[in-house]
C-alpha cells in the first residue's frame, strides 16, 4: 500500500517550511509539484502551457485544479502515481474539495492530513518577510481558507517549530 501526506492550510502556514525540514529528517518525503499554467513563482512547480493544462483536462488526467494569483495550478493522475512509487508525496492544499480530490483519485493510498495553521497576521508577516509582492491576494486566500475540521492533525506553527512539526508528521505518517 502506498503512503501520500497532504499539507493542508492558508498561506504561509509554513507548507513549504515544513515539506523542507520533513525531508531533509527524512528523504522519503518529497514536495509533490504541482502543475502551473500562468505567472508568478515558479520554484516548486511543473511548469506548463496553458494549452497543456487544456489537454490534459480534456484527457481527464487532472485530480484536482484551482485558480489563483492569475494562474492554474492542478494535480495530475500520473504526476502522482510517479511520486508514489518512489517515496511520501507531500502535496500541499488551501481547498477542502482538493482533500477529497486526491484521497478519490488514488483510494489505494494512505493519506494524512495535516492542517497548519498561522494567524491572518502572522500570514501577512511571514508572506512580507518572504518578498512577496501579492500580500492582498494571499491574504484573501487566507480568508478562504476554511478552518479543517478532521485533520489527522492540526497545527499551530507559531507555536510549533518547523523541526517539531516535521518531527510530528513523520510520526504520524509511520503510524497512520
Amino acid at each position: 500500500m502506498s503512503v501520500g501526506l497532504i499539507l493542508y492550510g492558508p498561506p504561509g502556514a509554513g507548507k513549504s517550511t515544513v515539506t523542507d525540514v520533513l525531508h531533509v529528517i527524512d528523504p522519503i518525503f518529497a514536495l509533490f509539484k504541482r502543475l502551473k499554467a500562468g505567472p508568478g513563482r515558479t520554484d516548486g512547480y511543473r511548469i506548463i502551457t496553458l494549452a497543456e493544462m487544456d489537454r490534459l483536462r480534456s484527457a481527464g488526467l487532472l485530480v484536482w485544479e484551482n485558480h489563483r494569483y492569475g494562474a492554474t495550478y492542478a494535480i495530475d493522475r500520473e504526476g502522482l502515481i510517479s511520486a508514489l512509487a518512489v517515496g511520501i508525496p507531500v502535496v500541499h492544499l488551501g481547498q477542502t474539495a482538493g482533500i477529497d480530490a486526491v484521497r478519490h483519485a488514488m483510494p489505494g493510498t494512505t493519506w494524512s492530513v495535516v492542517y497548519l495553521w498561522c494567524s491572518r497576521e502572522e500570514s501577512a508577516s511571514r508572506i512580507t518577510n518572504r518578498g512577496g509582492t501579492d500580500l492582498s491576494d494571499r491574504l484573501s486566500a487566507w480568508d478562504q481558507t476554511v478552518p479543517l475540521k478532521n485533520a489527522d492533525l492540526t497545527l499551530d506553527t507559531t507555536e510549533t517549530s518547523p523541526r517539531q512539526a516535521a518531527q510530528l508528521i513523520q510520526e504520524l505518517v509511520w503510524t497512520a
